[in-house]
């Protein structure tokens, strides 16, 4: 059954899209990440322009992210007062974000500048974590115990004013780091698309060293607030949202994320980071190629915004 998205002007199969939207929430709920990093270059690929694939995608990332934080809450494993400040950086990031991409959008640069970003961003990533949990991995199977791990946290968590307790996550920091980094994210999300957890979910491990444990749910907690706000900008300021695409993904991702937020306790924590690292570095490269392929049809007649 097909479909007419208004935004994007062109149809779609509708089961198709629903069944794309659980994958993804499912691969949300199961890494604890927006899903917006793997979403958006399907779509692309499905030839839905993509400034309408990033602004209607936040949609997705933040009811995606809101149904595995209600699991993860379940289980106690959120810092809700971490995940404010996050969100209060992501806020201002998220309002940034999104007056820059319009700007890029007058300057019809905004494709470009995806595509750009999805190179640079998920190719490093995705190969330091690659990387680092291949060596776990190995160590592993010979038996070899992993390297101790330095309990020293950074000297800036310590020395910068405005410090605050988190007891779920037995911290007393600094806000500024937490708040910079979701600002960070916030700009992120706006202009690619994505919840951001890719770069959140090891920051949060190894720059705040918060506990494994509450990293995931923290990090869906702040993703949902921030990727909500940039879909309501989105929608006024650049008039890019498809509300009958957003919707199509929403109803599977939804459920695709309670499924994964479920089935991320049946993993071990270096084998789910070693093939988060290999999509999100896939993805990256697969983007950064597409920089470099002639399309069939060069030249095209775009409507001017405004």
């Amino acid at each position: 059954m097909d479909l007419y998205l208004p935004i994007a002007e062109m149809s779609v199969n509708a089961p198709l899209l629903i069944a794309l939207g659980a994958a993804v929430g499912f691969i949300s709920g199961l890494f604890g990440i927006g899903g917006g990093f793997l979403m958006t270059p399907v779509l692309v690929f499905m030839g839905i322009p993509p400034a309408v694939a990033v602004a209607s995608l936040s949609n997705h990332v933040a009811a995606s992210s809101f149904s595995s934080v209600t699991a993860y809450s379940r289980r106690r494993m959120v810092d809700f007062r971490m995940g404010g400040v996050l969100a209060a950086g992501g806020v201002v990031g998220a309002i940034l974000g999104v007056e820059a991409f319009r700007l890029l959008r007058l300057l019809g640069q905004a494709d470009l500048v995806v595509a750009v970003s999805y190179l640079l961003f998920l190719g490093v990533i995705g190969a330091l974590m690659l990387w680092e949990s291949l060596g776990a991995i190995l160590r592993s199977r010979r038996g070899e115990a992993a390297p101790p791990r330095r309990d020293r946290r950074p000297i800036l968590l310590y020395a910068l004013p405005w410090k605050m307790r988190f007891p779920k996550s037995r911290l007393y920091i600094s806000v500024v780091p937490p708040i910079l980094l979701g600002l960070f994210v916030g700009v992120l999300s706006a202009i690619m698309g994505v919840g951001g957890g890719f770069i959140l979910v090891p920051a949060m491990v190894y720059l705040l060293r918060m506990p494994a444990n509450v990293v995931v749910g923290t990090s869906l907690f702040q993703i949902v607030i921030t990727a909500g706000l940039t879909s309501v900008l989105q929608a006024g300021r650049n008039q890019t949202v498809d509300i009958v695409l957003a919707t199509l993904l929403l109803i599977g991702g939804v459920l695709g994320a309670q499924l994964g937020a479920k089935a991320s306790a049946r993993f071990r924590a270096e084998e789910l980071r070693a093939l988060l690292a290999l999509i999100v570095l896939l993805v990256g490269l697969r983007m950064g190629l597409g920089l470099f392929i002639q399309p069939d049809d060069p030249f095209v007649l775009v409507a001017g915004v405004g």
